[in-house]
């Protein structure tokens, strides 16, 4: 972009949460998870009810699985021993069919787990993908400021790494979220109904663990949002330098970058480390804490259980008090009880530590979301560009291209349609603009670009000549005054439709990943190969496409970085003459083209331009000396208007410029 424009905001720590700033929150995550279950739902409430389903099938099978623990010994195991030891006959088959019985709800319960993942696998996928298309479709409608206010990188990051963040959360804390409460629930029923005192303990060691995970998990939650921000902000730079590689080598800054990206780096790594550390505590203390538990229970349940067979007599005080305050327990009960204990630390633990994750999703998201909140280009035009063909003395749409464009107007009051010869007639008219509307970059701009007329735009570098051509294709809307494009406010001419009628070539070219033959239809899909060629003859493109590998076949890659930069504003120039726009717009169009080639293509620029309104702006003032006006700006102004042999006779600031001979104005005064 031209000088004038807005800079680029600069990527650092003190933008992206590093050292010395404040850690950086989600502004109201209760709204963000909200928004995020509401997109989730949107699209995928059948399937997210059937994995619901699926876990209370599955939890439910290992409940049965965990009790009948407590069968299979007080009412198989024991029983059978003390058959064994009198020398009675043992029957196995009462075991091998309650054995078949459990062993068909674990059947049950993995069929539904493996239902549950391969549903979440495509919830997730799928959310993924329709989340992706929707940030993209959006990102496609952000104004044009948006995008020169926002490291590339960083936009880039969002797509990448925070929609990753995304992806393991639903894919892996949300079903195990569902899954550990239901299994808290299920398990804590089943443990009151084995034993309520057992129970109470293991809920008081279980609060232990929920006041433990709740400190580690506030202290990691900042830094692993700090650690989203900050790695959005070594994407960026790591952007900004592989595609400035070259004026990096030029101005030997080298260690300065290098310096540079390892204070973001370690920017990165503290809130990294820190996160992590952290996140680290949760599963050895919660571990070690559902171990305590553990212990606690097998120790007061197994001397209730030992003495739970005993009489008055010969059981201690001790043990009589225990029964009386825990009840009896036998020792099925018992194995299954510590079971449950195990079961209901075990997903309250998986809970703290899948809170991390959600917490760098919920960063991830609110990224997301503040991508998708920002406000699109608003357009209130509806005046549309269309081919015409003329019929008994008056102008018709047509679908097919006729070579003559119209302005479609129509008209609410009397529900008609008028039709309006395309010309190229631009006016402006007192423009005043400024990228903030504190600093005013064009001042009072008033200029008329008649039909078919060449217009240039020369001054020094931030004069405001791309500003202008950005005013015209709307990329920004003006503060004050008006532009007319054929008698037209265009304010009410589509935005598409405006820019649609201009044919561009920019100083910077950007190529896509295809053929040169692709690159060259983008200009017009529909193209033939016939208009393809025709076109790159046109821009002198032909020769040295036939001479590549593959001819119009050759794929480029890395933005045409197979090519020199004259060849790729070659192709620029070949992919605005097969849009055959009513105007043009070009903003140093040859500037990377030699002067022997420059000759050559300007007599093909010159038949491109032949009957289009042209806008160009050149620091080469020899390839627009034929310009019907050339005006010259300074600090957003207009200060000399004229054909080139008129601004040579006034000696003034083109005189300057052209011959490098100072002004005639600045000679008297001295």
């Amino acid at each position: 972009m031209a000088q004038e424009q807005v800079k680029e905001v600069k990527i650092g720590p003190g933008r992206h949460g590093g050292r010395g700033m404040p850690r950086p929150r989600i502004k109201d995550p209760g709204r963000v998870l909200s928004r995020l279950f509401a997109f989730l739902f949107q699209s995928y409430a059948l399937q997210m009810v059937v994995v619901a389903l699926c876990i209370i099938v599955s939890v439910f099978a290992n409940i049965q699985g965990t009790l009948f623990t407590r069968t299979l010994i007080d009412s198989y195991i024991t029983p059978m021993m003390d058959a064994s030891r009198s020398g009675a006959a043992v029957d196995y088959g009462p075991l091998a069919r309650a054995i078949a019985r459990v062993a068909g709800f674990y059947a049950i319960g993995v069929a539904a787990a493996c239902v549950q993942a391969i549903t979440m696998v495509y919830v997730s996928q799928g959310t993924l993908k329709r989340l992706r298309q929707m940030l993209f479709a959006h990102m496609e409608r952000l104004p044009v400021r948006y995008f020169d206010t926002h490291a590339h990188g960083d936009i880039m990051s969002i797509y990448t790494n925070d929609i990753d963040t995304l992806r393991q959360m639903i894919s892996q804390s949300v079903p195990q979220l569902l899954n550990s409460a239901i299994t808290i629930v299920s398990v804590l029923v089943s443990m009151i109904f084995l034993n309520v005192p057992l129970t109470i303990l293991t809920i008081l060691m279980v609060v232990v663990m929920l006041l433990s995970s709740a400190a580690a998990t506030k202290a990691s939650g900042r830094n692993f949002i700090a650690q989203q921000k900050n790695l959005g902000a070594v994407n960026g730079y790591i952007e900004e330098m592989i595609s400035g590689q070259k004026v990096v080598k030029v101005f030997c800054h080298e260690d300065e970058n290098v310096e540079r990206f390892d204070e973001l780096n370690e920017a990165l790594y503290q809130s990294a480390f820190k996160a992590q550390t952290f996140s680290g505590f949760l599963g050895p203390i919660n571990a070690q804490l559902g171990n305590v538990s553990y212990v606690l229970c097998a120790l007061a349940g197994g001397a209730i259980a030992l003495t739970s067979d005993m009489t008055a007599g010969t059981a201690a005080a001790f043990f009589l008090v225990l029964v009386q305050l825990f009840g009896r327990l036998s020792v099925g009960s018992l194995a299954s009880f510590l079971t449950f204990n195990k079961n209901f630390s075990m997903p309250i633990n998986q809970v703290s530590m899948q809170f991390n994750s959600i917490i760098m999703a919920l960063a991830g998201a609110d990224r997301v979301f503040s991508l998708m909140d920002e406000t699109p280009e608003t357009d209130d035009g509806y005046v549309s560009l269309v081919n015409v063909d003329e019929r008994d003395g008056e102008l018709v749409e047509s679908e097919k291209r006729t070579g003559r464009w119209g302005w479609k107007h129509y008209h609410k009051a009397d529900d008609t349609t008028t039709y309006v010869p395309q010309e190229g007639d631009i006016t402006f008219l007192g423009v005043d603009f400024g990228y903030t509307d504190e600093k005013m970059v064009l001042h009072d701009i008033r200029l008329h670009a008649k039909p078919g007329e060449k217009i240039a735009l020369v001054g020094s570098t931030g004069a405001g000549k791309t500003t202008i051509t950005n005013l015209i294709n709307r990329f920004y809307d003006i503060q004050d005054g008006k532009i007319r494009y054929d008698n037209i406010n265009i304010n009410k001419i589509k935005k598409a439709d405006l820019r649609l009628s201009f044919g561009m070539v920019l100083q910077d070219t950007h190529l896509f990943t295809g053929t040169v033959r692709e690159n060259i239809r983008y200009g017009k899909l529909d193209a033939t190969d016939e208009e393809v060629v025709a076109a790159a003859k046109l821009a002198n493109a032909d020769g040295f496409i036939r001479r590549l590998p593959q001819g119009y076949d050759t794929e480029l890659h890395g933005d045409g970085a197979n090519l020199s930069q004259g060849q790729r504003q070659l192709l620029a120039i070949a992919r605005a003459a097969i849009a055959d726009p009513p105007a043009l717009i070009l903003d140093e169009a040859t500037s990377s083209i030699d002067t022997r080639t420059e000759k050559i293509v300007q007599d093909g620029m010159d038949k491109l331009m032949k009957g289009r309104t042209t806008f160009v702006i050149a620091h080469r003032l020899s390839t627009i000396r034929n310009s019907d006006c050339i005006l010259v700006m300074d600090q957003g102004r207009i200060i000399e208007s004229g054909t080139h042999e008129e601004l040579l006779a006034m000696k003034g600031r083109y005189y300057q410029l052209y011959t490098g001979n100072r002004p005639e104005t600045e000679e008297r005064k001295n």
